[in-house]
């Protein structure tokens, strides 16, 4: 588009140019013929109050001298015979017209012009008395015809080209203004197309293209409310089913060794395996989608109350004792609500599913100037390797892997700027540490990084 209206404003400035320069330029040089015989002529009627005087040859010699043509050899003067005897014809000067050029001069009575080589010659007719009409024949040079036109013709030139740059200059703007947001646009479109949820198009350019992109940031907005509203909804089904799961498998061991039993073991731990799944897919993280502003985020000491009052009660039943520091003021963290939920469920659902009946547990938030760490904590075995239980991917099938949950919670902390880290508990058995930044996801990571190893 913007090379087309390039293509068309310099076609139509051209035609402009040409349909106005061609005919002034033509204009000029006639001017400026008719300039050289204007003056040729009044220069010529110079002579006529001599010729009125006298047409003696000597007085006629020094008259025509004494003019600067005469001296440049361009003025001449023809005089007819007279009725008196011996008066003949007299000529001063180079004749360079024609005689039937001054026949046709003399029976008109006004000044004519007559081409000849290397120019162009004045006949200018005199009355000289008795009937007779002089003829003085001034010779003006073909230069002096074309005198400035060279420079006027190059004026309208530059005239001319300065016209056609400007209107591709101004062209070439009007359609970098109207390609501009075109074209992101349709890099919008592609970003979206590609998955980048949040790409967005600034609301400006001409009003349709402003209407567009009005038009397309209202689809996507409402394309990643979808989105989310279904991640969501999915996430929320997913942990519904867990604690029945968790009844499920703790019910299933209880019946013994036998075929029956292994088969509802099997068919728990394959059911379990969906739920993660979809947990994982419905957990994906898509930073882009959602807000990162001030408004953003949550309440770690709300979410936690609300995730042990649920886990609870099942601990109750198995008899553990449970733990819960650092939840008596908020302690507000850059993590979405469903986020940190997923994480948590996780983690206890793996101390319920990996450590006998009776083991303790516990959870505690640290509220730092540039962090919050969650500690989750118990007395079971421990975890033979950790690094494999971190591995990205591992869904316990490798020997010491914790399952799909610790690949959500890396997930949720490195969406901050912080990571997951393994080790012995206090009390014993594993201690996940989740370290959840305070600070922006790029200018004050490697900051956090830095006083977080400090600290340890």
């Amino acid at each position: 588009m913007r090379w087309a209206l390039v293509k068309v404003s310099l076609a139509v400035t051209a035609m402009v140019v040409i349909a106005f320069a061609v005919p002034l330029a033509l204009v000029v040089r006639e001017m400026a013929s008719d300039r050289a015989f204007s003056n040729a002529e009044r220069r010529a009627s110079g002579l006529a109050p001599v010729l009125a005087i006298t047409t003696d040859r000597a007085e006629l010699d020094r008259a025509v001298a004494s003019t600067e043509d005469g001296a440049a050899g361009r003025l001449a003067v023809h005089v007819p015979a007279g009725d008196e005897p011996g008066a003949g014809p007299v000529e001063i000067g180079t004749r360079r017209a024609a005689a039937e050029d001054l026949e046709t001069t003399r029976r008109l009575g006004r000044a004519t012009v007559v081409e000849v080589a290397g120019g162009s010659v004045l006949l200018q007719p005199t009355a000289v008395g008795s009937g007779r009409v002089a003829i003085v024949e001034l010779f003006v040079p073909e230069g002096e015809r074309s005198n400035g036109v060279a420079t006027a013709w190059l004026v309208l030139a530059g005239v001319g080209v300065a016209l056609i740059v400007g209107s591709v200059a101004v062209a070439d703007r009007l359609g970098v203004r109207m390609v501009r947001p075109a074209q992101r646009l349709a890099g919008a479109a592609h970003e979206l197309g590609e998955g980048r949820l949040g790409a967005r198009v600034p609301e400006e350019g001409p009003p349709e293209l402003k209407s567009a992109a009005i038009a397309f940031n209202a689809m996507a907005d409402q394309v990643v409310q979808l989105l989310a509203n279904e991640r969501e909804l999915a996430a929320d089904l997913s942990h519904r089913l867990r604690t029945p799961l968790t009844v499920l498998r703790l019910n299933a061991a209880s019946l013994g060794s036998g075929p029956a039993a292994e088969q509802t073991m099997a068919a728990v731990e394959q059911l379990e395996r969906e739920v993660d799944t979809i947990i994982r897919t419905a957990r994906e993280a898509k930073p882009q989608t959602q807000a990162t502003g001030p408004g953003g985020g949550c309440d770690a000491s709300e979410v936690v109350r609300e995730r042990m009052a649920f886990w609870s009660a099942l601990a109750e039943d198995e008899g553990r004792k449970v733990r819960v520091a650092g939840i008596e003021r908020p302690v507000r963290i850059p993590v979405a609500r469903p986020e940190l939920a997923a994480a948590l469920d996780a983690l206890l659902g793996n101390v319920f599913r990996h450590t006998p009946e009776g083991t303790a547990f516990s959870v505690d938030v640290h509220n730092g100037d540039d962090a919050v760490i969650v500690l989750v904590s118990d007395a079971g075995p421990g975890i033979a390797d950790p690094a494999a239980a971190l591995a990205r991917g591992n869904s316990g099938e490798r020997a010491g892997s914790t399952g799909l949950g610790l690949d959500i919670v890396r997930r949720m902390a490195e969406s901050t700027g912080g990571d997951v880290r393994l080790g012995y508990s206090v009390l014993g058995g594993t201690e996940v540490r989740i370290w959840i930044a305070l600070a922006d996801h790029g200018d004050r990571r490697g900051t956090t990084r830095r006083s977080r190893r400090k600290r340890a």
